[in-house]
Protein backbone atom coordinates (compact mmCIF):
# COMPACT_ATOMS: atom_id res chain seq x y z
CA UNK A 1 0.00 0.00 0.00
CA UNK A 2 1.56 3.25 -1.17
CA UNK A 3 1.59 6.31 1.06
CA UNK A 4 -0.48 9.26 -0.10
CA UNK A 5 1.32 12.18 -1.69
CA UNK A 6 1.77 15.18 0.57
CA UNK A 7 1.41 18.55 -1.10
CA UNK A 8 4.17 20.93 -0.14
CA UNK A 9 3.73 24.68 -0.68
CA UNK A 10 6.39 25.98 -3.08
CA UNK A 11 8.94 28.11 -1.28
CA UNK A 12 7.17 27.46 2.01
CA UNK A 13 7.89 29.95 4.77
CA UNK A 14 9.88 28.61 7.72
CA UNK A 15 7.94 29.52 10.85
CA UNK A 16 11.03 30.97 12.57
CA UNK A 17 11.28 33.78 9.99
CA UNK A 18 7.57 34.48 9.62
CA UNK A 19 7.61 37.52 11.89
CA UNK A 20 7.72 41.32 11.84
CA UNK A 21 10.53 42.65 9.65
CA UNK A 22 12.01 45.85 11.12
CA UNK A 23 14.32 46.44 8.17
CA UNK A 24 11.38 46.43 5.76
CA UNK A 25 9.37 48.71 8.04
CA UNK A 26 12.15 51.24 8.64
CA UNK A 27 13.73 51.34 5.17
CA UNK A 28 10.69 50.48 2.99
CA UNK A 29 11.62 50.88 -0.70
CA UNK A 30 15.37 50.76 -0.02
CA UNK A 31 14.90 47.42 1.70
CA UNK A 32 12.61 46.31 -1.15
CA UNK A 33 15.26 46.93 -3.80
CA UNK A 34 17.90 45.13 -1.75
CA UNK A 35 15.63 42.16 -1.10
CA UNK A 36 14.14 41.67 -4.55
CA UNK A 37 10.72 42.94 -3.46
CA UNK A 38 9.67 45.66 -5.94
CA UNK A 39 6.20 45.91 -4.41
CA UNK A 40 7.90 48.06 -1.76
CA UNK A 41 8.00 50.86 -4.35
CA UNK A 42 4.30 51.38 -3.61
CA UNK A 43 5.51 53.45 -0.66
CA UNK A 44 5.93 56.27 -3.20
CA UNK A 45 2.19 56.28 -3.92
CA UNK A 46 0.40 58.99 -1.90
CA UNK A 47 -1.75 57.60 0.94
CA UNK A 48 -0.99 54.03 -0.13
CA UNK A 49 2.58 54.54 1.04
CA UNK A 50 1.43 55.26 4.60
CA UNK A 51 -0.19 51.85 4.77
CA UNK A 52 2.47 50.07 2.75
CA UNK A 53 5.23 50.55 5.33
CA UNK A 54 3.15 48.56 7.83
CA UNK A 55 2.37 45.91 5.21
CA UNK A 56 6.09 45.60 4.54
CA UNK A 57 6.75 45.16 8.23
CA UNK A 58 4.15 42.42 8.48
CA UNK A 59 4.77 40.57 5.20
CA UNK A 60 8.29 41.63 4.26
CA UNK A 61 9.94 38.46 5.54
CA UNK A 62 7.60 36.25 3.51
CA UNK A 63 8.20 38.23 0.32
CA UNK A 64 11.97 38.44 0.78
CA UNK A 65 12.24 34.70 1.46
CA UNK A 66 10.36 33.89 -1.73
CA UNK A 67 11.89 36.55 -3.96
CA UNK A 68 15.58 35.95 -3.27
CA UNK A 69 17.85 32.97 -3.00
CA UNK A 70 19.10 32.29 0.53
CA UNK A 71 21.73 29.84 1.68
CA UNK A 72 19.78 28.94 4.81
CA UNK A 73 17.33 30.24 7.37
CA UNK A 74 20.26 31.49 9.43
CA UNK A 75 21.62 33.36 6.44
CA UNK A 76 18.23 35.01 5.92
CA UNK A 77 17.92 35.96 9.59
CA UNK A 78 21.44 37.36 9.67
CA UNK A 79 20.85 39.56 6.61
CA UNK A 80 17.49 40.81 7.87
CA UNK A 81 19.06 41.64 11.22
CA UNK A 82 21.61 43.77 9.38
CA UNK A 83 18.82 45.57 7.54
CA UNK A 84 17.07 46.26 10.85
CA UNK A 85 20.26 47.70 12.35
CA UNK A 86 20.81 49.84 9.25
CA UNK A 87 17.24 51.12 9.46
CA UNK A 88 17.66 52.00 13.11
CA UNK A 89 20.88 53.88 12.37
CA UNK A 90 19.24 55.83 9.53
CA UNK A 91 16.25 56.85 11.67
CA UNK A 92 18.36 57.81 14.69
CA UNK A 93 20.70 59.77 12.42
CA UNK A 94 17.78 61.52 10.75
CA UNK A 95 16.27 62.43 14.11
CA UNK A 96 19.62 63.80 15.28
CA UNK A 97 19.94 65.96 12.16
CA UNK A 98 16.39 67.26 12.63
CA UNK A 99 17.00 68.13 16.28
CA UNK A 100 20.29 69.83 15.40
CA UNK A 101 18.65 71.89 12.65
CA UNK A 102 15.73 72.79 14.92
CA UNK A 103 18.05 73.80 17.76
CA UNK A 104 20.28 75.70 15.35
CA UNK A 105 17.32 77.69 14.03
CA UNK A 106 16.41 78.72 17.59
CA UNK A 107 20.02 79.70 18.27
CA UNK A 108 20.21 81.87 15.15
CA UNK A 109 17.04 83.73 16.10
CA UNK A 110 18.04 84.12 19.75
CA UNK A 111 21.46 85.51 18.86
CA UNK A 112 20.08 87.87 16.23
CA UNK A 113 20.47 91.60 16.81
CA UNK A 114 16.73 92.08 16.37
CA UNK A 115 16.00 89.71 19.28
CA UNK A 116 18.76 91.09 21.48
CA UNK A 117 17.62 94.69 20.94
CA UNK A 118 13.96 93.87 21.48
CA UNK A 119 14.58 91.87 24.62
CA UNK A 120 16.90 94.51 26.10
CA UNK A 121 14.30 97.22 25.55
CA UNK A 122 11.59 95.00 27.03
CA UNK A 123 13.71 94.49 30.16
CA UNK A 124 14.08 98.24 30.60
CA UNK A 125 10.45 99.08 29.85
CA UNK A 126 8.52 100.43 32.89
CA UNK A 127 5.32 98.87 31.53
CA UNK A 128 6.93 95.45 31.20
CA UNK A 129 8.68 95.49 34.57
CA UNK A 130 5.49 96.65 36.28
CA UNK A 131 3.50 93.80 34.76
CA UNK A 132 6.11 91.02 34.87
CA UNK A 133 8.41 92.07 37.70
CA UNK A 134 12.18 91.90 37.57
CA UNK A 135 14.30 90.25 36.45
CA UNK A 136 12.58 89.45 33.13
CA UNK A 137 13.76 86.32 31.34
CA UNK A 138 13.13 85.41 27.71
CA UNK A 139 12.68 82.05 26.02
CA UNK A 140 13.48 80.76 22.55
CA UNK A 141 12.03 82.93 19.78
CA UNK A 142 10.09 81.75 16.77
CA UNK A 143 9.22 83.64 13.62
CA UNK A 144 11.01 84.94 10.55
CA UNK A 145 14.41 86.54 10.07
CA UNK A 146 15.94 87.49 6.76
CA UNK A 147 19.10 89.45 6.05
CA UNK A 148 20.86 90.48 2.85
CA UNK A 149 24.14 92.29 3.49
CA UNK A 150 23.05 95.71 4.78
CA UNK A 151 19.29 95.11 4.79
CA UNK A 152 16.98 92.75 6.62
CA UNK A 153 13.67 92.13 8.30
CA UNK A 154 12.58 90.30 11.44
CA UNK A 155 9.26 89.31 12.98
CA UNK A 156 9.76 87.38 16.21
CA UNK A 157 7.65 86.00 19.05
CA UNK A 158 9.08 84.66 22.30
CA UNK A 159 7.93 83.79 25.82
CA UNK A 160 8.83 86.14 28.66
CA UNK A 161 8.46 85.73 32.40
CA UNK A 162 9.16 87.50 35.66
CA UNK A 163 8.37 87.09 39.38
CA UNK A 164 4.88 88.50 38.92
CA UNK A 165 3.64 87.01 35.67
CA UNK A 166 4.56 85.54 32.32
CA UNK A 167 3.49 86.24 28.78
CA UNK A 168 4.52 86.57 25.14
CA UNK A 169 6.60 89.30 23.53
CA UNK A 170 6.39 90.47 19.92
CA UNK A 171 9.26 92.14 18.08
CA UNK A 172 9.30 93.53 14.57
CA UNK A 173 12.42 95.12 13.15
CA UNK A 174 14.03 96.21 9.91
CA UNK A 175 17.67 96.55 8.91
CA UNK A 176 18.66 99.44 6.68
CA UNK A 177 22.18 100.48 5.76
CA UNK A 178 23.49 97.91 8.24
CA UNK A 179 21.50 99.28 11.20
CA UNK A 180 18.65 97.42 12.87
CA UNK A 181 15.61 99.44 13.98
CA UNK A 182 12.79 98.14 16.18
CA UNK A 183 9.51 99.09 14.54
CA UNK A 184 7.27 97.34 17.03
CA UNK A 185 7.76 95.93 20.51
CA UNK A 186 4.82 94.64 22.52
CA UNK A 187 3.86 91.95 25.01
CA UNK A 188 0.76 90.13 26.19
CA UNK A 189 0.27 88.55 29.60
CA UNK A 190 -0.85 84.94 29.75
CA UNK A 191 -4.58 84.73 30.29
CA UNK A 192 -5.17 88.16 28.83
CA UNK A 193 -6.08 89.30 25.32
CA UNK A 194 -4.75 92.79 25.96
CA UNK A 195 -1.55 93.54 24.00
CA UNK A 196 0.61 96.24 25.57
CA UNK A 197 2.63 98.22 23.02
CA UNK A 198 6.03 99.42 24.17
CA UNK A 199 7.13 100.66 20.76
CA UNK A 200 4.57 101.21 18.06
CA UNK A 201 4.96 103.90 15.47
CA UNK A 202 8.07 105.28 17.14
CA UNK A 203 11.48 103.87 16.17
CA UNK A 204 14.38 102.79 18.36
CA UNK A 205 17.70 102.34 16.58
CA UNK A 206 20.76 100.36 17.54
CA UNK A 207 23.90 102.24 18.27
Amino acid sequence: MSSPDIAVEPQSIPPEIDRWNWGAFLLSWIWGIGNGTPIALLTFVPLVGLVMVFVLGAKGSRWAWRNKRWDSVEHFKRVQRQWAIAGLIVWIGGAAVFVAAFTGAFAVLKHSEAYQMGFAQLQSSPAATAALGTPITGGNPTGALSTDNTSGKASLTFPVSGPKASGTAFVEAIKKDGVWTITRLAFKLNGSDNVIDIIGGAHSSST
